[in-house]
């Protein structure tokens, strides 16, 4: 057949299937027109405590395009019974914009921009929406704490390990939100599975899918081994916890708890330099020395740590956490250097919550590798002689889960591998409250206990 005949016969052949002979430059090889696309719509809204927790909210969005000669802009105001929708927005508040480059061949380029609501009235429903003069979100709403004190129970679902593909508990997570259920959301490290990933359109479609539940509630982090690519460039960016350490740790207070969020990877991606490391460590040890002082104690006397590896689990695989000389726990190997588990103990911190295993795992009390109950037999976490660890990271990731040794650990108390996320509630100055709810058994409890102390304070004169 002769060139031109099958250039005709190819033409007719395309127009036939419907492609039309726009379709033929594509077929060929040619480059599509590039078009001129702005995006100034804010998209992946979500909120922090700022640095007054009973005060401030910190309104954090991205849009792909800079709006030109515009500012960043939350327009908010009180919730009134009986009171028109259009006039609850009657406060303005200014931030600011950066502009985010991910590290990926493309170069992806988003501007991030915040903004703090201040001077916020107390145990009040606020609205708000966030944007420019070219473009507005959605009006979401949020609640402020009911005190700056301390004299009140706060709620809050805890997990690690969420990702884009099966995020199980996401959509559990939303009702309750959406029912008021929780006053705080804390993600344990491991977002989305990367976000850096397909030049960070995984982490973009992560942080629209949790809007539904981080635009109504603030959702506090901590970084997770899954957050490192690119010297954690995307986890730096996309959040705005309070502290000024770039959302790696930071500290804050709610109702009678003392909440400190850390970076275990400090201890294992060492390539980053060990500056932070030994910079978070002291900054640790001063936040626990401040929060046992005897006036601090007495007001919110439960201290609670959450960082994302465990220093203990029983699971069968070859985490750091099956082995004895966990860095996080004892420090660097040989010298243990800026081991984690003697501040717990020497400060007497109650409780530490963990993720990175995909599976839920209660333990006794517990101080190196020795279980350290309560005094009475029958209630071993009333007044126990050491932190309680708790491990959490079973929201649902594209890993799957994690299996269990053919045989558990006696430190090891309750142990699953059900789906599912963790609820904490703090009663009062002596009661703390958890339950993990399995997503598998459609939110069924299949473990809850309480944690009681009548004194609270250094373990070290204890036992």
């Amino acid at each position: 057949m002769q060139p031109l005949h099958q250039l005709l016969l190819l033409t007719s052949l395309l127009l036939v299937a419907g492609g039309g002979i726009g379709f033929i430059p594509q077929v060929l090889g040619a480059e599509p027109e590039e078009v001129n696309i702005v995006h100034y719509q804010p998209e992946q809204v979500h909120l922090a405590f700022g640095e007054r927790t009973a005060s401030e909210m910190v309104v954090t969005w991205s849009t792909r395009s800079l709006p030109p000669d515009t500012a960043s802009i939350v327009e908010y105001g009180l919730i009134v019974a009986g009171q028109a929708p259009s006039s609850r927005l009657n406060q303005r508040a200014q931030g600011t914009a950066t502009k985010f480059v991910d590290g990926g061949r493309k170069h992806s380029t988003q501007f991030i921009h915040r903004v703090t609501l201040s001077q916020l009235e107390a145990n009040s429903s606020y609205a708000y929406h966030c944007g420019s003069a070219l473009g507005w979100s959605a009006v979401y709403q949020f609640r402020t704490v009911p005190d700056a004190d301390a004299d009140w129970s706060p709620s809050l679902a805890i997990y690690g390990d969420m990702g884009n593909e099966n995020a199980q508990s996401l959509a559990r997570l939303q009702q309750e939100t959406q029912q008021g259920m929780y006053d705080a959301i804390i993600h344990v490290g491991d977002f989305a599975y990367d976000m850096n990933t397909k030049e960070a359109r995984v982490g973009d479609e992560f942080m629209r899918q949790i809007e539904t539940v981080a635009a109504y509630l603030p959702y506090m982090v901590v970084p997770g081994n899954h957050e490192e690519k690119f010297n954690f460039s995307n986890y730096r960016a996309r959040f705005s916890m309070p502290g000024g350490t770039e959302n790696m740790f930071y500290s804050f207070d709610l109702g009678p708890v003392h909440f400190i969020g850390i970076s275990t990877e400090v201890y294992y991606f060492m390539n980053y330099g060990v500056k932070t490391l030994v910079f978070q460590y002291e900054w640790l040890r001063r936040d626990l020395e401040q929060a046992n002082l005897p006036e601090n104690r007495a007001k919110r006397p439960w201290i609670i740590i959450y960082g994302h590896r465990p220093m203990y689990c029983s699971n069968e695989n070859d985490n750091d956490c099956t082995h004895s000389e966990t860095l996080t726990r004892v420090g660097w190997p040989f010298v243990h250097m800026f081991g984690l588990e003697p501040l717990l103990y020497e400060f007497g911190v109650d409780v530490a919550i963990w993720a990175h295993e995909h599976s839920y795992e209660r333990l006794w009390p517990i101080y190196d590798y020795e279980v350290r109950n309560g005094t009475l037999r029958d209630s071993p976490y009333e007044n126990p002689g050491a932190p309680v660890h708790i491990v959490t990271g079973s929201a649902g990731c594209n890993e799957g889960r994690e299996p269990f040794k053919g045989k558990i650990p006696e430190w090891s108390a309750f142990h699953s591998q059900d789906y599912g996320y963790t609820r904490l509630r703090a009663h009062n100055r002596t009661h703390l409250h958890f339950e993990q709810v399995s997503d598998d058994q459609n939110g069924a409890i299949i473990d809850q206990f309480w944690l009681i102390k009548s004194k609270h304070g250094s373990y070290l004169n204890q036992n």
